[in-house]
């Protein structure tokens, strides 16, 4: 079994070689092409926080659970980052024991229901996104104009539904032949770890996925690749330790993506 390669300590993490390269690319957007987290931490930690302080507390129950404000570092990784909008609501919501009905996209925000917090961030991201502009992280253009420029297919893979938005601000719709977002993902694909959605990808390029690598910054993002029998699994390590990378099925663990134009 092809397994990274960790040298001199445990974030020096290189690769183990496949046979020949992938034929296609498929890239986790935030956090991997651009740097949109701190953007989607934002607009989460104004919805929850609102949220947190208009609700009832339970009598006798302790001060300071559950309005405590939003983490947008703890909190944004642990139950939002990566998932569809609606499961990451109820996982942050039931970490604090707070439970709310689904709704319907026709709910007004403030509303109080799952989908109306959904829709309420998305607005807000779309709000920041609109003033602030998107971060490209360094080599994301160019190693996709050098795949494309070898023959290579490449598809972006993400579960926010504003995928296409961050492209056209970070100026990268044009270089991808595929687009997996969170609209298409609701659509019966299971969120990471499952590799649902990257196997969609893949088809949609019409590669198997031996033929294809996966490259993302979340461990269950690696271990959707490992899982669907990915050719090559590449973990970019901003967020999480290159060893963690490793562990969850990497065969080559990168800090930036100017590192795979070598």
């Amino acid at each position: 079994m092809r397994r990274a390669a960790i040298l001199d300590g445990v974030d020096d993490v290189r690769l183990v070689p496949a046979a020949r390269p992938p034929h296609a690319w498929l890239f986790e957007l935030d956090g991997v092409l651009t740097d949109t987290a701190a953007l989607h931490a934002r607009a989460w930690k104004e919805v929850f926080d609102e949220l947190l302080e208009s609700v009832d507390r339970p009598e006798g129950g302790p001060h300071e659970a559950p309005w405590r404000p939003f983490d947008a570092v703890v909190d944004f990784e642990r139950y939002v980052d990566g998932k569809p909008q609606a499961e990451g609501v109820r996982a942050f919501l039931a970490s604090r024991g707070i439970t709310l009905p689904a709704g319907g996209p026709i709910d007004r925000p403030g509303s109080h229901t799952v989908a109306s917090l959904a829709g309420s961030k998305s607005a807000r991201f779309l709000r920041l996104l609109a003033s602030d502009g998107v971060r490209v992280f360094p080599g994301s253009i160019e190693l996709l104009e050098a795949l494309r420029a070898a023959g290579r297919r490449t598809a972006v893979v993400s579960a926010s539904e504003n995928c296409r938005a961050v492209l056209e601000a970070g100026r990268l719709a044009e270089l991808f032949d595929a687009e997996v977002d969170g609209v298409l993902a609701r659509r019966g694909l299971r969120p990471k770890p499952a590799a649902d959605t990257y196997l969609f990808a893949a088809a949609k390029l019409g590669v198997p996925a031996s033929d294809a690598a996966v490259v993302d910054d979340a461990t269950a993002g690696v271990s959707a690749g490992r899982s669907g029998g990915f050719g090559l699994v590449v973990g970019v390590a901003r967020r999480v330790r290159g060893a963690d990378l490793a562990a969850a099925g990497a065969d080559l663990v990168v800090e930036s993506l100017e590192e795979l134009l070598l």
